[in-house]
């Protein structure tokens, strides 16, 4: 281990959950026909059953009314995009957050021009590679109003307003923050790491349980043994058996959030609990190893999913038919859509808990590790393309550091609005 990395500590180690300025721009992650496609799930959701009356108040925050319309609205949306978790009580979470944030920016006499939240719908829809209006039209097509849309992007900018306004001037930002910022973007492959990992499982509506689990954690674990100990009492991946350790694994190939946590760690130091899908993962770094000659890059991920039975005969038959992604079309032949999908993105855009799985597989390999939906998610990597990276802006990159920095502080932000409101069912 050499003094270079010895010496790479963050000032701010900071929760590795969503960026509250980004929570409006978190799911749309897949093409626009991938999107659409989705679209099929929503036929049997019990949740999205139209409702006696649908504009009686379902909820109110401070005063402020969250109407039945809107929950069935935005759990559409949600669905669409396919974000974790049940649609429509994630639908009624965000929804009062919203009323929060709106609450906050009247206080703060915060508002919004049309091209700010047209520049908003436009930034959101370009992650499916749409416009604004784009995205209007293929939504209305599932029922969705234009207004769903924009509410929801409006709320997410106000956010971003209020929590700037407030924490910006106490957010330093040093030029080795940047510095090593820009270490990790534009030489990813000069660094390979070696971690372990600690899965915690969080179901829905246990999630404050598993996090709060995670963070004794993190305070309490100050060695390998310990951590491998602890991995082998509570982890859920498969690695538990061997005390979370995984193999050395790429930089570039880890999702952003994830290699975010694991830069701003010294050796044998154990990362703040990193919340994807269904869990609350902790990483531990065991070393790094560098590569000064590396040229900069950026990685694009194909890979598969595809839902299938959780049998162990069954996924074994599978695997040992499918040596790629082209025969995975063959083992699908015949079921709903959703359950086969192919996707293509950079590495840092996947999914938390998909990428980490994928970052361990070479093209043709596959990860039962993860369900969904009483489901067992056979992933597998499809290719893994090596690209020259585009040159990065400085100020830009400062930029990114101040957003990772007002992380936690917009997290205990929300948290004291939500303390204070009055949240109450008609």
């Amino acid at each position: 281990m050499t003094g270079w990395w010895r010496n790479r500590r963050a000032e701010t180690r900071g929760k590795q959950e969503r960026a509250a300025e980004a929570m409006a721009f978190s799911f749309v992650k897949r093409q626009a026909a991938v999107l659409l496609c989705s679209v099929a799930l929503m036929a049997g959701h019990p949740g999205l059953g139209v409702a006696q009356d649908l504009f009686a108040p379902r909820m109110t925050v401070n005063n402020r009314v969250i109407t039945g319309y809107e929950v069935e609205q935005r759990a559409m949306f949600l669905q669409v995009l396919q974000a974790p978790g049940n649609p429509e009580d994630e639908a009624l979470k965000g929804l009062i957050e919203d009323r929060l944030r709106q609450s906050e920016a009247d206080r703060l006499g915060l508002t919004l021009t049309d091209e700010e939240v047209l520049q908003g719908m436009n930034e959101f829809a370009s992650r499916a590679n749409l416009t604004g209006e784009g995205l209007v039209a293929e939504l209305a097509k599932v029922g969705i109003a234009a207004e769903t849309f924009r509410d929801f992007v409006s709320a997410g900018l106000l956010w971003r307003k209020a929590v700037r306004g407030k924490f910006l001037g106490q957010v330093p930002v040093s030029e080795n923050d940047v510095d090593m910022a820009l270490e990790a973007m534009t030489r990813p492959r000069a660094l390979r790491v070696l971690v372990s990992e600690l899965v915690i499982p969080a179901p829905e509506g246990e999630d404050e349980g598993a996090l709060a689990l995670a963070s004794r954690l993190s305070d309490e674990i100050s060695s390998e043994g310990a951590f491998a100990s602890a991995a082998r009492q509570y982890s859920a991946a498969p690695t538990a058996d061997n005390g979370g350790r995984l193999d050395w694994v790429p930089l570039a190939n880890l999702p952003a959030a994830i290699g975010s946590a694991v830069l701003a760690l010294g050796p044998g130091e154990v990362s703040d609990p990193v919340v994807v899908p269904g869990a609350v993962v902790l990483f531990q770094l065991r070393d790094v190893a560098r590569d000064e000659s590396a040229e900069p890059i950026a990685v694009t991920v194909e890979w598969a999913e595809f839902l299938v039975p959780d049998d162990a005969a069954e996924i074994a038959r599978i695997r040992a038919e499918a040596d790629n992604c082209m025969d995975l079309y063959g083992q699908a032949n015949g079921l709903p859509e959703n359950r086969l999908t192919v996707t293509t993105q950079p590495a840092g855009e996947v999914p938390g808990d998909v990428g980490l799985e994928l970052a361990q597989l070479d093209p043709g390999e596959s990860s039962i590790a993860l369900t969904r939906g009483g489901f067992r998610r056979l992933l597998m990597l499809c290719g893994r393309e090596v690209t020259q990276a585009e040159p990065i802006d400085r100020t830009a990159v400062r930029e990114q550091v101040i957003n990772q920095k007002l992380e936690g502080m917009a997290e205990g932000y929300l948290e004291e609005l939500r303390a204070a409101a009055i949240i109450r069912e008609p």
